[in-house]
C-alpha cells in the first residue's frame, strides 16, 4: 500500500500486515472474487492517492497522516476488544520494529518515490515484493528454503525489475538523460524490500488476531513517524493542501489502510491465504487504470514488458498455474 501475510510468494504483497495465520485452501465464490477485486482496486488507488497529495504535501508528514489516521480508526473498530491492550504492553518493542519495516519505511519510501514517478510505474516496482520475501526468508528462514519453482519465478521477477529500471542506471551511469530519476525507481524496490524483511519477521505474530497486529504496528508506525516528519517537514511551515490532497491523504488511510485491513482479513477467513494472495496481481493493473484514467499517466512499452515479465515471475511462485499445466499436459500424454 498498502501493506497480511499472502502472495504469490507464500508470504504477504506491498502494503499489507504480516502474521495473520490464516489457513489456506478453500476455494474463492463469485462473491469472494468481487471482494477480492474491490481489494485490488483500494490498494491499487493507494499509489494513486498517494501520486496526487505528495505533489502538495512533503511524503514524511503524508505517511504519519495515513498510518496515525488509519491507527485512530483501528482501535476505534476493535474498541478495546481482542486483547489490543494487552498485546500492545507485552509486545512494545517487536510492534514497533514490525511498524518501522512493514510501515514507516516503505511508506515513505514510495511515497518518496511518487515526487517523480507516476502511480502505476510504482505499483509494478512495489509489486516485487515476493520477489524479494522469497530471497529473504531463504537465508533467514529453515523452512522456507528456494526450490527450482521459486528459483525461476524469483528469476523472472528480477528480470522484470532489470527491464524497468535498467534504462535509468544506463542513463545514470553515462551522464545521459532519463525520463524517470534512478532514485525515484529504486525507491519503490526499496520498499518492497522492506515489506520482504517484514514478512519474515511477521511470522512471530500468528497467535495474534490479525486485526490487533495490524492495529499495533500502525500505532508504532505512526510514533516512529511523527519526530522525523515534525523535524524534517516542519508542517507548521507548509501552505494549507487543497482539498484534493487532504481527501487524498484521508483516502490513503481510512480507504487504503484501515478499510483495506478489515476487508483483507474478511477475505482471508473465506478463502483462506493462498488464493487471497491474488490480489498481488490486481494491484498494479488498478493503478495504472487509475493514473491513465484521472492523472494522464501512460506506460512505455519497456515498462508494460517489465510489467508482464514480474507477472509471469509471480505466477510462477504461486504455483497453482504451472502445477495444473503441467497436470493437463501429463494427461494428454497418459
Amino acid at each position: 500500500m498498502n501493506e497480511p501475510k499472502a502472495s504469490p510468494a507464500s508470504e504477504a504483497p506491498a502494503d499489507r500486515v504480516a502474521g495473520s495465520g490464516v489457513p489456506a485452501g478453500i476455494g474463492i465464490s463469485p462473491g469472494t472474487w468481487a471482494l477480492l477485486t474491490l481489494l485490488g482496486i483500494i490498494w491499487g488507488g493507494s499509489f494513486f492517492f498517494g501520486r496526487i497529495a505528495v505533489q502538495q504535501v512533503p511524503p514524511l508528514t503524508i505517511a504519519f497522516l495515513r498510518l496515525a489516521i488509519a491507527a485512530i480508526a483501528l482501535h476505534l473498530y476493535l474498541h478495546g476488544q481482542q486483547g489490543v491492550y494487552a498485546a500492545l504492553r507485552a509486545r512494545a518493542p517487536a510492534f514497533f520494529l514490525i511498524g518501522l519495516v512493514n510501515n514507516a519505511v516503505p511508506h515513505t519510501l514510495i511515497l518518496m518515490g511518487q515526487t517523480q514517478i507516476g502511480a502505476g510505474l510504482a505499483a509494478i516496482l512495489n509489486a516485487t515484493t515476493p520477489i524479494w520475501t522469497v530471497l529473504i526468508a531463504n537465508v533467514w528462514t529453515a523452512d522456507e528454503k528456494l526450490t527450482a519453482r521459486k528459483l525461476a519465478g524469483t528469476l523472472l521477477g528480477l528480470a522484470g525489475t532489470v527491464l524497468l529500471v535498467g534504462p535509468a542506471a544506463i542513463a545514470d551511469l553515462f551522464g545521459g538523460d532519463h525520463a524517470v530519476p534512478l532514485w525515484a525507481l529504486l525507491l519503490p524496490i526499496g520498499a518492497a524490500i522492506s515489506y520482504g524483511i517484514s514478512n519474515t519477521f511477521g511470522r512471530r505474530f500468528s497467535d495474534l488476531p490479525p486485526t490487533v497486529t495490524a492495529t499495533g504496528q500502525l500505532t508504532a508506525s505512526s510514533l516512529l513517524v511523527l519526530p522525523v516528519a515534525l523535524a524534517v517537514d516542519q508542517p507548521w511551515t507548509l501552505p494549507m493542501p487543497t482539498g484534493a490532497a487532504i481527501v487524498s491523504i484521508l483516502a490513503l488511510a481510512l480507504l487504503s489502510t484501515a478499510f483495506a485491513y478489515i476487508l483483507f482479513f474478511r477475505i482471508m477467513a473465506r478463502a483462506g491465504a493462498t488464493n487471497t494472495s491474488l490480489v498481488t496481481l490486481l494491484v498494479p493493473p488498478s493503478a495504472i487504470l487509475l493514473g491513465v484514467l484521472f492523472l494522464g499517466e501512460t506506460l512505455s512499452l519497456v515498462d508494460a514488458a517489465g510489467m508482464l515479465v514480474i507477472a509471469l515471475g509471480l505466477v510462477m511462485l504461486d504455483g497453482r498455474l504451472p502445477k495444473r499445466i503441467m497436470a493437463s499436459l501429463s494427461r494428454q500424454t497418459a
